[in-house]
């Protein structure tokens, strides 16, 4: 497999590097070459969150290279069009559609951008709109966007469905898998 570059960014606390670890343990178990790198900001306090990504028989970098990620899943709107650069034309972005405001737009310091769909179509990739925290919210935890962000990924990769299985429950803890496995099942099938 050639390699193939991947992108996740959101804000802290909204599961960007466990969503991560999942893309991460169904590629290890299909025998890829897997390297990664995070950058967490101020994570903890709603600050980025940005995840790099890359899959394949030999990969030699963590980083993907600027302009050249094949998939890359935005966790929250504004994150999206923020990174939307890294996007290769043929590549695709999915992103979720629910806002978190950044804390200088909490601190009424500056306001959310209104028009992130026209901002986003300035980039000549596919885009894909997924409502994650919806769908997480009827899998029965808003927490579980992240489950439902790799649900949608996992339509576009040619792992087999029981390695996505495998790699949620490998990497959520059993009291919440049940919501997890929903999440993910919801999030495939809303691109499916």
């Amino acid at each position: 497999m050639k390699t193939t570059n991947f992108l996740l960014c959101g804000v802290g606390g909204q599961g960007v590097l466990l969503a991560s670890v999942i893309l991460a343990k169904a590629a290890l178990s299909q025998g890829l070459d897997v390297k990664g790198g995070e950058v967490h900001g101020m994570a903890q306090r709603g600050g980025a969150v940005i995840s790099h990504m890359r899959l394949g028989d030999q990969v030699h970098s963590p980083l993907v290279p600027y302009g050249q990620c094949d998939f890359m899943l935005g966790f929250e709107p504004l994150e999206a069009a923020r990174n939307a650069h890294w996007v290769k034309p043929e590549g695709l972005l999915i992103y979720n559609t629910y806002r978190v405001p950044p804390s200088t737009v909490a601190a009424g310091l500056a306001e959310y951008p209104e028009d992130l769909d026209a901002a986003l179509g300035r980039f000549s990739c596919r885009k894909l709109v997924v409502a994650a925290s919806e769908l997480a919210q009827g899998a029965g935890d808003i927490r579980a966007a992240n489950a439902v962000m790799a649900g949608a990924l996992s339509r576009f990769l040619a792992f087999p469905l029981p390695v996505w299985e495998e790699a949620v429950a490998a990497s959520v803890p059993a009291k919440v898998l049940g919501i997890n496995r929903e999440a993910f099942r919801l999030g495939r099938e809303a691109v499916g």
